[in-house]
């Protein structure tokens, strides 16, 4: 219920859009003039209720209240995760690390960097949470055959920096051939890759159906078809399919430039 409380004054100067208005006492306070009535000239005396309403009041802080927990609730009870990473595929001189979908809260991402051995490396990483969650993975090369390295990642936002778990891994020797995963392209017969196919199941490789970050080679005979020209743009290995023969011949990973498809 609101509580008011009247009293009257007498206009002393009205002035830009101010109206000095006097006590009975010759107290003086500015008023807007826009909220006088209209009519009021220098000397008019008016009666002004003030009011207090302590039903608003409660209202509004109340609804002030329900503001600042909706707030708590949104941006200040949960934090940023820390990424949760994991080794994807090695090879002799690469691995792919793979990672859950970011979970940043109300946070912002404001970078993502790679750390090797403890060394931050010029790594390019994704740069915005869409892109970091649709990729969910990395590929980081110039690893040396046989070593062992650890990998961690370093996650900048807005709420602070999170670094995740650490993972190792230990790079293939030339004789382990089971981190080699193809992709076939165009060849002479569907006889042939059903015959490569076999080839690497022997020597304990894979292959898949589709160009991604964990394939070491693309197998095809003919520079033709959407699977080679992605291959092209990731600089994918392009092989003829005697680089998977010579492999298993010599029994230990081939280099590629050999058997380059031309």
């Amino acid at each position: 219920m609101a509580e008011t409380k009247s009293a009257q004054f007498t206009v002393g100067k009205l002035d830009a859009g101010m109206a000095l208005l006097l006590t009975e006492d010759y107290q003086l306070i500015e008023f807007p003039s826009v909220l006088l009535p209209r009519g009021v000239v220098l000397g008019s005396v008016v009666n002004i209720d003030v009011g207090r309403d302590r039903d608003t009041e409660r209202r509004q802080r109340s609804d002030f209240r329900e503001l600042q927990e909706h707030i708590l609730e949104s941006f200040g009870s949960r934090r940023p995760q820390p990424p949760n990473i994991r080794v994807g595929h090695i090879t002799q001189t690469w691995a792919v690390l793979e990672w859950e979908p970011l979970d940043l809260a109300a946070a912002e991402l404001r970078s993502l960097h790679l750390y090797r051995d403890g060394q931050r490396m010029m790594q390019p990483m994704p740069t915005t949470v869409d892109q970091a969650n649709r990729m969910c993975a990395v590929k980081t090369t110039g690893l040396d055959v046989g070593q062992t390295y650890e990998f961690k990642i370093e996650m900048r936002t807005s709420a602070g920096t999170f670094f995740s778990n650490t993972v190792s891994l230990t790079t293939h020797a030339l004789d382990n051939l089971t981190g080699v995963r193809v992709c076939f392209g165009d060849c002479d017969s569907q006889e042939e890759v059903d015959t490569l196919k076999e080839t690497l199941r022997r020597i304990g490789a894979s292959w898949t159906d589709s160009v991604s970050l964990s394939i070491t080679h693309f197998v095809a005979r003919y520079k033709t078809g959407p699977a080679y020209e992605s291959a092209l743009r990731c600089n994918i290995p392009i092989v003829k399919p005697d680089w998977l023969l010579a492999c298993e011949a010599n029994g230990k990973l081939q280099p590629a430039i050999k058997f380059h498809l031309e």
